[in-house]
């Protein structure tokens, strides 16, 4: 229901606030993911890879559930500081997409062609 009177057209801001439903996250304690967490969150409460896991864990229930995310580009920058993380890699190194040769151009005939199927 909350999907819905998102995409209304003519919804106001005022709907907002009592038609979006509060979330309810169950956690399985006995998880081994849950428990890995909380053996990290133990040893350090201000570690940042800690509170990313435990954010991305949130917004992927989130989106598994079918809710929408508010900010979708912070899981995007979320998921890659974990790709780096778990690859290895320095997170203050470049992204190597410098040196990326440009793409070529699509042939303007073979397009034509497509359209002429129709």
């Amino acid at each position: 229901m909350e999907r819905i009177m998102k995409a209304q057209a003519l919804r106001d801001s005022s709907m907002a606030g009592y038609m979006s439903s509060k979330k309810t996250m169950e956690i399985n304690p006995e998880n081994s993911i849950m428990e890995e967490l909380r053996k990290r969150a133990d040893a350090d409460k201000n570690d940042k890879s800690v509170k990313d896991l435990v954010m991305l864990l949130f917004e992927t229930a989130l989106l598994t559930s079918g809710f929408s995310l508010d900010d979708p580009n912070t899981f995007g920058n979320r998921i890659h500081r974990m790709l780096k993380l778990g690859l290895s890699i320095d997170e203050d190194a470049g992204d190597g997409d410098v040196d990326m040769p440009a793409l070529e151009e699509a042939d303007v005939d073979a397009e034509s062609k497509m359209e002429e199927v129709d």
